[in-house]
């Protein structure tokens, strides 16, 4: 008996979702009676799923992209990601699949398949990259009407909160019954959720994952972005990862702590007798110098430049420093064997699968050209409103970055950089046509 045989049969599973993440990191798929899904062993799926945008419209050069007959590709359940589904009213089962052409090669435009490989390329090197997500995320009232700007939910009181209330215990507390629910799933889940913490923002949390293997940590960021919406509209709440939903709070993140450790010893490599490695310098270094152009990945929706605003505390520089939340790239304070470097760029909207990549491609690019970075910032760095933002300001011009920088394409696939472009400016055009309040409100008869 395999793997999925034993673990449908051991909870009497009716239903299995088979599915992937797409190039938003959505969760596409099919649903299988269990006897189906045991019988068929493979699965099949139009490859064109992988991308479609975020308005399920296609890209300009998508026949470009995608053969143009619509061909199926081949999906193979991974065993390692068979997981309860516990807000199902029958039992369920969910898995997710790597994605195959139809002639056995792992699919080039698959987020999943893209970390695979990047993973690939450290494993040469005998290393073993380690990370630890965090990730923030907003608990609004329901909105169904895009025209209203969203707003905060109320918490168990019936009170919107009015005021800054960071790594409060009663203002999480609000929310208590929510979040009982969303650990009651993750522990179905075997979700390695850590600590939970309430941000700045209003109805703002933060939710933390043990650190581990990055191809793991993707899998499950992915299941717990479904998990915690089912958990809040449970209690009538919806939960969002937009980047920067509501003009008057602060953006939500995704910040991605890491490290590397030798393949055979587990020692931290960044680490030297209690000081930072070469290694650690040319891996920071990398992150330094290639992040603007990967800033797509991070920021990979309109919305998501939002958050990068001088006036709102989030990561706007590409300077570094110890302990220092004023650089886009924070070296916390840990024993030697935990040194490690926090990524502040990444939203709480990216593809985790993607973002995961970018950075460790960054920090691949860097050690293999033994890169250095500058000299780090001294925690003397003026109020982020007083800052000059240097990374890009709208989607369009990441991408364009992007597109200029042949050892980041090279890395991570010319056919799936290609794709994901197609995607991305399909995604920055539609959005470009729609005619926002604020010009009619200050343009309409003021030009």
């Amino acid at each position: 008996m395999t793997e999925l045989e034993a673990f449908l049969k051991e909870h009497a599973i009716t239903e299995v979702e088979s599915t992937l993440a797409d190039m938003t990191g959505n969760a596409r798929g099919k649903f299988y009676p269990t006897f189906k899904f045991l019988a068929e062993k493979t699965g099949r799926i139009p490859e064109t799923v992988l991308v479609q945008s975020v308005t399920g419209d296609w890209a300009d050069n998508h026949y470009d992209i995608v053969d143009a007959s619509d061909r199926d590709m081949v999906l193979k359940p991974d065993p390692n990601t068979i997981r309860m589904v516990p807000w199902a009213d029958e039992p369920t089962a969910q898995v997710i699949n790597d994605c195959y052409t139809t002639d056995g090669e792992l699919h080039p435009l698959a987020s999943r398949n893209i970390l695979r490989h990047i993973l690939s390329l450290y494993e040469k090197e005998g290393l073993k990259p380690v990370i630890a997500p965090e990730v923030e995320f907003y608990l609004i009232q329901p909105n169904t009407d895009p025209d209203y700007e969203l707003k905060p939910a109320a918490g168990r009181s019936g009170k919107r909160e009015t005021s800054r209330r960071s790594y409060s215990i009663d203002a999480v507390n609000e929310f208590n019954t929510i979040i009982d629910t969303l650990y009651a799933y993750c522990e179905a889940q075997d979700l390695d959720v850590d600590t939970l913490i309430h941000e700045s923002g209003a109805a703002q949390m933060e939710i933390n994952f043990i650190h581990g293997d990055p191809l793991d940590l993707a899998d499950q960021v992915f299941v717990f972005k479904r998990t915690l919406r089912e958990a809040a509209m449970k209690h009538g709440v919806y939960a969002t990862f937009m980047a920067k939903p509501m003009k008057n709070e602060p953006g939500s993140a995704m910040h991605i702590h890491q490290s590397l450790v030798d393949a055979e010893t587990g020692q931290n490599v960044f680490d030297n007798k209690g000081e930072p490695s070469e290694l650690f310098y040319h891996y920071l270094g990398g992150l330094q110098k290639y992040t603007p152009n990967a800033i797509s990945f991070f920021a990979p929706n309109v919305n998501s430049y939002r958050r990068f605003s001088p006036e709102m505390a989030a990561p706007i520089n590409m300077q570094w420093g110890f302990d220092n939340r004023t650089a886009g790239l924070r070296i916390p304070y840990a024993p030697p064997q935990a040194t490690r470097i926090e990524n502040r760029f990444p939203g709480a909207d990216c593809n985790p699968y993607l973002a995961i990549a970018a950075t460790l491609a960054c920090g691949y690019l860097g050690m293999k050209q033994k890169l250095r970075p500058t000299e780090p910032t001294k925690g003397n760095q003026p109020p982020s409103e007083y800052q000059e933002v240097e990374i890009a300001r709208t989607l369009e011009e990441g991408l364009r970055l992007l597109e200029d920088c042949e050892p980041l394409c090279e890395i991570l696939g010319m056919d799936f950089v290609t794709a994901y472009m197609g995607v991305k400016r399909s995604e920055f055009e539609t959005f470009n046509r729609v005619i926002s309040s604020w010009e009619r409100e200050h343009l309409l008869l003021n030009v």
